[in-house]
Order: structure tokens, then sequence, then C-alpha cells
């Protein structure tokens, strides 16, 4: 009756030990190391970048913990951070440029763990430190950058007709394409019609007036917060850091957290940074560039600094290509051996780049980098020929380090709008470890608590009890683990809930053990009934908890989600523990008993003539 068969003895021992497997790594700890990476595809991670690192911490006197290559990278581990900061500027000196040498925490797990893939869960930025931004969208930017792609489609589509156009103005969000008389505007009303589907055209006399409309409005501020968020993670990605957070937070706020960054500098300067390229034509008039050197710069031109020596360009505003048709991006040496990024477009980028280049032989094209609300241009060389296949160098006065900064930078994705960091806030490491102390000491007081009281008031099916919320503790931390979630304070705060949840099935159990005793039921009949009859009170209890932590996974966000998850698994797991492992004791505890008189379950309470009295069983 109270007896398992050994299969499942065998499976219960199994999740225990596999739970346990699990759990462990996250004892262990993280330690200071120094990682080597690269953002150019030339250059490869290899078993000489260990060596090279070998022989720049033996000239240092530097002794390392251990070196493996791993997603594209080398990393060193060091016992202290002193040692890791040595190494960060010995190794950054021993490779110079084209390597990107940064500080890491890794976690210290043995090897054979880290081969079964037993690693210890990602730690959030409130328990480990790190810095948190919140970054607002400029909507009117991300709209304007729309009417600005437009202008020149419209330009290229009335090129090809043959159609010819003054030069197209912005007014709010509307566009004044004006033609040499109304039929030109007629002819051209269908042929843009068709092309501009999403917007909506009017004519008036010899002019079209495009605008669009307030879903299509609605549609490019949304998107745009979507790309921006692609591009922060490709940034985020080329920067190495693990299990970043970017997320939206309103109609036009992104927060970004980026857990154990220590050179919250470096991170500030690339996510906060707007670089977009855009390819423009120059006016070589020298009467034009005169004019607007005193002051008197013309209609749909604007005069820019040229990278290094600063001299003004006199460039046209009008946009014929932008970095959203940019593939890939790599730092690189032009003809004459300068430093420079070589830009690859995508089959629309350089359908268009090869008719410009065509169609504007002798003229010069300006190369316009915009960075943090600043534009530049970085060259202007004259087009000799048409240049098909969608290649091409920028190149001027720039150092190898700022070819590498601008190539990834172009190769993360330029942003749909701008951004502007309205709040930034860093959480130092003392701190995530006070965070952890007191997240771990309230709930091992809760537990200590919850297993005296236990013991106490159902004696040994009260030990039983604690054993199970012990198993269910290890449960749901294998679980979180196996999964690399990421833990934050709300989620310890869902561990603490859940042990206080958990041990209500075994209440209930106890319970309805005591219940049939009341009722003069044998000890092992009792055993048997309490926990069937338990069983639906249980699930029913359970299912609304879990009800309400998958109402908050599913419309919550950030903290929230992260209680849920733990909240949800964690019911999971107490139903297993509080039902299975509890009565896999019991049935070996008491189940080979035949003659069983009493249970050590503390003081039962009978009604017995209307007189109660005290019965210990």
């Amino acid at each position: 009756m109270n007896r398992y068969p050994l299969w499942k003895y065998l499976l219960i021992i199994s999740t225990i030990i596999l739970g346990l497997l699990y759990t462990i790594p996250n004892l262990f700890g993280e330690i200071p190391a120094v990682q080597i990476s690269t953002n150019r595809q030339a250059i490869t991670i290899d078993s000489k970048t260990e060596k090279t690192v070998e022989e720049a911490l033996a000239a240092a006197h530097i002794k390392h913990n251990g070196m493996f290559i791993a997603d594209g990278s080398l990393k060193v581990r060091f016992n202290d951070t002193e040692t890791q900061l040595k190494a960060r500027d010995a190794i950054a000196a021993k490779f110079g440029e084209g390597y990107i040498v940064a500080l890491n925490l890794l976690a210290n797990t043995p090897a054979w763990m880290e081969k079964i893939h037993a690693k210890p869960m990602f730690l959030g930025l409130d328990l480990r430190g790190g810095v948190h931004f919140t970054m607002q969208v400029d909507m009117q930017s991300a709209v304007e950058k729309t009417l600005d792609s437009y202008n020149g489609d419209i330009r290229r589509q009335l090129r090809k007709a043959n159609i010819r156009t003054g030069e197209i103005s912005k007014n709010n969000q509307t566009l004044i394409v004006p033609f040499q008389s109304k039929e030109d505007a007629g002819t051209a009303y269908p042929l843009l019609k068709k092309y501009l589907n999403d917007a909506t055209l009017e004519q008036k006399d010899s002019h079209l007036i495009i605008s669009l409309s307030e879903a299509v409005l609605t549609r490019i501020r949304s998107d745009a917060v979507k790309q921006n968020i692609n591009t922060l993670h490709n940034r985020v990605n080329e920067l190495g850091v693990a299990e970043p957070v970017i997320q939206q937070a309103g109609p036009d706020r992104i927060v970004v957290q980026l857990p154990g960054v220590q050179d919250t500098a470096k991170a500030k300067d690339i996510i906060g940074r707007t670089a977009t390229l855009q390819v423009r034509m120059v006016s070589d008039d020298g009467s034009l560039y005169q004019q607007a050197l005193q002051g008197n710069v013309p209609y749909g031109y604007e005069l820019l600094p040229s990278a290094g020596d600063g001299a003004p360009t006199l460039v046209s505003k009008q946009v014929e290509l932008t970095g959203d048709n940019i593939s890939d991006a790599q730092a690189s040496f032009n003809d004459r051996g300068q430093p420079g990024v070589s830009v690859n477009f995508d089959s629309t980028g350089a359908t268009i780049f090869a008719d410009l280049t065509r169609n504007n032989v002798g003229k010069r094209m300006a190369m316009v980098l915009i960075d943090q609300g600043k534009s530049e241009v970085i060259t202007a060389p004259v087009i000799n020929e048409a240049i098909p296949g969608g290649k091409t160098i920028i190149s001027g006065s720039m150092s190898i380090a700022e070819a590498n900064d601008t190539s990834l930078l172009l190769r993360a994705g330029s942003l749909a709008a701008p951004m502007k960091i309205i709040e930034e806030r860093t959480i130092g490491p003392s701190l995530g470890k006070e965070n952890i102390s007191k997240g771990f000491h309230s709930t091992l007081w809760g537990f200590v608590i919850v297993a005296v009281f236990m013991m106490i008031y159902y004696r040994l099916f009260g030990l039983f009890s604690v054993i199970a919320l012990s198993c269910n503790l290890i449960f749901l931390i294998a679980i979180l683990s196996a999964m690399q979630a990421t833990l934050t304070l709300p989620g310890i705060a869902a561990i603490a809930l859940t042990l206080g949840m958990a041990i209500d099935s075994n209440v209930l159990i106890n319970e309805r053990i005591r219940e049939e005793l009341r009722h003069g039921v044998t000890p092992q009949m009792s055993i048997n009934a309490g926990y069937d009859h338990a069983w639906h009170t249980i699930v029913d209890s359970n299912i609304t908890s879990l009800i309400a932590g998958l109402a908050l996974l599913i419309f919550g966000s950030g903290p929230i989600r992260g209680f849920a998850v733990v909240h949800c698994l964690g019911i999971l797991t107490s139903m297993y523990s509080s039902v299975v492992v509890t009565r896999a004791i019991v049935n070996l505890w008491y189940g080979r008993k035949r003659k069983l008189k009493t249970l050590s379950i503390g003081h039962i309470w009978i009604a017995e003539d209307n007189n109660a009295h005290n019965n210990k069983a």
C-alpha cells in the first residue's frame, strides 16, 4: 500500500542528483578575467593568440589561472582584480590596434561541470553591479528621416521616367514636389502613387503634396524604437556583455542594463553614439562656395567640416544613400596605405550607388558621417567612373583606432533616430554583493524558521517536509541554472515566497493524515488516504497561484517578469517535492512496518462525548 516500486525510487534519486549537479556551480562564485577579441574578420583568435598572451604575461611577471577560447574570444583568468588590471595593460600593449582587450568576470566553475553544461545563473544588475541607462528616442527625427528617404526615392523614380522637377521641400510632415507644368505633375501622380503606397498624395496645380497619415506615423515611431533596440543589441554584442537587458519602456524610451560592465565610460560612448553614413553630392561651383563662406549658404546646401583639417565643404542636403543599406563594414586601408573603412552595400544600396556614380562622373561625392549630432565629411572623392558591385572604401584623415570605431558602429547598424541618455545609474560590485548577502540571509532565515516550526509541530513528518522543502529549493535553482536565467532581487524574493508557499502542500497532507487518525483509521491507511485526499486540494490551490504567475509573466515586464518566472517554476517544483518526494520518504520509513500503531506527526485532538482531550500519536 505504502510502497513505491524500485524504478520510482531510482527516478527520484536521479532527479535529486541532477538537481545537485546543476545547483552546485552557483556556489563557486566568479573570478576576474581579461577577454581578448577582435572586430576584424581578417584576424582570428587561435593558439597563436594564446601564445602571444603567454609571452606578454611572462614578460610582465604576471601569473594567470588558466585561459581558454570560447565564442570567438580568448579569456584569461586571474586570482584578483589587481592582477587583472595589470594583465589588461600588458596584453593591450602587446596586441595594439585591431584587438579589443576588456575586463570581464567569469564563472569559477570546474571544467568537468562546464562540459555537461552545468553553469551558474547569470546575476542581474542589482546583484552583480553594472550600469543602467534610460534613453529617449527623438521621434521627430525618425519621421524626418523617413521623409528624406522618400525624397531620394522620388527623385530616382522621376529621373528614370524623364520627368524634370524642382527642389523638393519639406514642411513639417509633408513633402512638396514642384514640377515645370501641371501636365508633368499629372504624369508623375500615378507613378508616385503606385510607388509610395503608404503615403497620401494630393495634386495642387504644378505641385504634388505628399503627406503621411497618422497610422503611418505611428508605425514609423514604433519601427524606430524596434530598430534602435536591435541596433543596441548589435553594439552591446560587439562589447562582449553577457546577458544585457535592452527593452522598450514606454512609447519613446529604451532601458539598457549592462550587468558586470566595469568600463562604463566605453559602454556609454558606444551605446550613446548615433553614427550613420550618408552619401551626398558636393557643389564645386566657386561662386556658390564663396557665397557660403561669407555666411550666405545657398538653399538646399550646407557647409560641413572635413575630418582632420576641418576645411568646410559645400554639400547638398539631398541624401542619396544612407547607412541603412550597409551590409558590412570593416577597418581597412586604401590604395595609398591610409586607414579607412571598407563598406559593402546590400542589393538595393548597390543599385543606387551604381546609378549615382554612373550619372555623376566627374563630380565629387561626399561620404558624410553623422555621430552624436555632429556631421563631418570623411572623404569627398571625384567620381572617375561608375562603381558597380556595391563596395567602396571610405578613407580620409582618420587613425586606425577611429577606423575601427567607425566600422564597428556602421557594422552594428545605424539608429533609426537619435537618442539621448536621460538617466544613468551605476551600481558598484560592492552594492551587488550586499544585495546578494541580504537576499541570501532573508531566504536562509525564512527557511530556518519554517523548518523549526514544522519539526516542532509535526515532529518526524515535519522533518520529512523540511527535506522535501530542501529538495524543492535544489530543483528550482537547478532549473534556473540549466535555463541560464538571470537572477535579480525580485527573483530572490520569489524564491523566498516559494519556500513559504511550498510548505502549504505538506501542511495539507499532514492535516489530512491527522484527520484520518482522528477517525480511527489505521496509520498505514491514514498515510495512503491523507496523500490521496490532499492531492486534489493541492492541485486546485497551486493552479490558482500558477494562473496569477502566468498573468504576471504575460503582462508584466522587467523585474515583474523575473519574479513571475521564478514563481511559476517554484509552484511546479513544489508540487513534485511536497507530494512525490515526501511520499517516497514516508514509504521508506513506514511502508515496511506491517504492525504500525502510531505515527510521529505531532498532537492529535480528538473530540469525544463533547469533551476534547489531547492524544499524542
